[in-house]
């Protein structure tokens, strides 16, 4: 937690600094991010306020239910951080460097991870009850940044 109050109190959102993360294991903030898109959830904000950490805002609005499945998944996440650190799984080629994992990668006929589809794409119990498929994987971030591609219609188009 990087900001906290001097009883250990955050806000309505918390900040998570996964910096550490990329020195220890190459493991960056997007690669959590986007593990996350696997467990259902959408990916919450990165590198802002402070790049290399993961913005957090659960609402009033969220249940409990459901905290505790977005605290389950974080840790699950941190269980395959930590299986990298020990080596147990491969630093460059896992789940989290390759998530999210769409359902066109998943159901084509080769298959070249050393980690199972099933890890994949179910990473945990609910996520086979109710399954958020990710429509597309990784793009390149920063080309996207630097190359944005409006398809909106010209505002004229919507004074008429």
């Amino acid at each position: 937690m990087l900001y906290k109050g001097a009883r250990g109190f955050v806000a309505h959102e918390c900040i998570l600094d996964l910096r550490h993360l990329k020195k220890s294991t190459g493991i960056e903030v997007g690669d959590v991010a986007k593990r996350l898109m696997d467990f259902g959830f959408h990916a919450p904000t990165v590198s802002f306020p402070v790049p290399g950490t993961l913005m957090i805002e659960p609402t009033e609005s969220e249940s409990k239910e459901e905290l505790d499945r977005f605290c389950d998944a974080m840790i699950a996440i941190r269980g395959e951080i930590s299986a990298i650190e020990e080596g147990k799984i491969d630093a460059l080629d896992n789940p989290l460097k390759n998530a999210p994992h769409t359902a066109e990668a998943l159901l084509a006929r080769e298959w070249s991870h050393p980690y199972t589809r099933e890890e994949a794409a179910f990473p945990a119990l609910w996520t086979r009850e109710r399954k958020f498929w990710p429509p597309v994987g990784r793009i390149d971030d920063v080309y996207g940044d630097r190359n944005l591609i409006c398809i909106c219609l010209p505002v004229q188009e919507y004074e008429k």
